[in-house]
């Protein structure tokens, strides 16, 4: 078949640039390919009761399919330049606020009507930070929470599924230029195009690699976060997440000079595993109906580690460090504050006799085995800063699951329509390396799909 455009990966770009495109040209003959299930097909098979970890499925439900690994997340979309990504070093910090506002209008529109927006601005709480050496980012936040946003993600759907051609459980083997158009080769098919739109995402990030070194597209080595996912009665956080939900706090670690961050903060949320290229990671949800809620807040402390030379891939190291935890823990590994900073190893009675319970079924064990020395020291200082403005971070019993690991893929070299050396072949998204959150992600969507349609 040929197509005046397909894209590839059905996660916020993909989804937008589709949505925009129907919008503006619904003249044109669009198909979207995506590995994963449709969304009434995304089915994690851990149900805590039967199974209990993560058995290795070929796709994983949680990080693939439609609406990508955001389907199942807590649903906050940040509208702000500060964090999530360098978009706006492409096309210009207010277009890329419009357009954050724009995607926030939209899924009001699809059922996110009535959800709360938070800001930073104004905040008190800003002036407690920077008094202990912490820094709040600045934001406005958009909680629709996992219900919530999984309700969107239907709307929307239904709202495409009759203007463009879907297909699932559909990966794309690589991608080759005819100059003018593409060819997008499947499992013993292959279909054409004259434009390209590829927004694979974090867990595509192996894949876009690859297709880069294929088609010779430059990238440059971009980071790895590391860290765990703590996990504390929701009292101790609430002063600021009853304020500002998500707060985005930095701290510059006396020694190293590491910058540690919170990131995805989950407010009576709960913790959940992540299956990225085989190897199981750490990950939190939240909900916005008060019946799912817990009793607990998590979110995750993360160091971000770049290489230049002469080791370069920034991933592998990562993945590296989440093998070794899921050799020593089959999977994540949860140990509580005080066992770690005795340096014993935590036990399931310890965890049993615990004042918080575990949101997530994972192996009592010592994250010292498993994180490097530098990381674990600038997440242990962390704790100790956040303990002066929420007292009780610090407690013996908090939880911290590990490893928690964001890989991003390699930054692609694309011009400020965010097209790579090829016409008419645009690289949007967390696959890029150029976006690292929803709002960035579905922004560059919108701004491709307005590229094509002459907007």
């Amino acid at each position: 078949m040929h197509y005046d455009v397909i894209i590839i990966g059905a996660g916020p770009g993909g989804i937008y640039s589709a949505y925009e495109l129907s919008r503006l040209r619904p003249d044109l003959k669009v198909a979207v390919f995506e590995a994963g299930h449709a969304l009434e097909k995304r089915r994690c098979p851990i149900d805590g009761d039967k199974i209990k970890a993560c058995i290795g499925c070929k796709t994983c439900s949680i990080m693939s399919g439609f609406g990508g690994a955001g389907a199942f997340s807590d649903g906050k979309y940040n509208i702000t330049n500060d964090f999530g990504g360098t978009l706006y070093e492409y096309i210009g910090k207010q277009r890329a606020i419009e357009l954050m506002k724009y995607v926030d209008e939209i899924n009001m529109a699809y059922g996110g009507a009535g959800t709360k927006l938070y800001s930073t601005a104004g905040t008190k709480f800003k002036k407690i930070c920077i008094q202990n050496d912490l820094h709040l980012l600045d934001a406005s936040v958009r909680h629709l929470g996992t219900d919530i946003n999984y309700v969107v993600l239907e709307n929307l759907f239904a709202y495409l599924r009759d203007k463009v051609s879907f297909f699932f459980d559909t990966p794309v083997e690589s991608v080759e230029a005819l100059q003018p158009g593409f060819r997008v080769i499947l499992d013993g098919q292959t279909h054409t195009c004259d434009k390209c739109i590829i927004s694979v995402g974090r867990s595509g990030s192996k894949w876009m690699e690859s297709v880069c070194k294929q088609m010779e597209i430059p990238t440059r080595s971009n980071r790895v976060d590391l860290g765990v996912r703590v996990e504390l009665p929701a009292e101790v956080f609430s002063h600021i997440t009853d304020e500002l939900y998500e707060s985005k706090l930095v701290y510059r670690t006396p020694k190293y000079e590491d910058l540690v961050r919170t990131f995805c903060m989950n407010p009576r949320g709960v913790v959940v595993n992540e299956n990225t290229n085989g190897i199981i990671t750490v990950n939190g949800h939240s909900y916005e109906d008060p019946a799912k809620q817990t009793g607990n807040t998590n979110f995750a402390l993360l160091v971000a580690k770049h290489f230049s030379e002469p080791f370069k891939d920034s991933n592998g190291y990562g993945e590296s460090i989440a093998r070794l935890r899921n050799m020593l823990g089959g999977g994540v590994i949860v140990q509580r504050f005080g066992d770690l900073i005795r340096g014993q190893r935590s036990t399931p009675k310890r965890i049993e006799e615990s004042f918080v319970t575990p949101t997530l079924n994972a192996t009592p064990g010592d994250l010292s085995l498993a994180l490097p020395k530098r990381i674990l020291d600038g997440i242990i200082e962390m704790i100790y800063a956040l303990d002066k403005v929420a007292p009780g971070t610090a407690n013996d019993d908090t939880l911290l699951y590990g490893v928690e690991v964001k890989f991003y893929n390699m930054e692609v070299e694309v011009n400020d329509k965010l097209q790579a050396k090829y016409d008419d072949l645009y690289i949007i998204g967390d696959g890029s390396g150029i976006t690292h959150s929803l709002s960035h992600a579905s922004a560059s969507g919108v701004h491709v799909a307005r590229n094509i349609a002459g907007q």
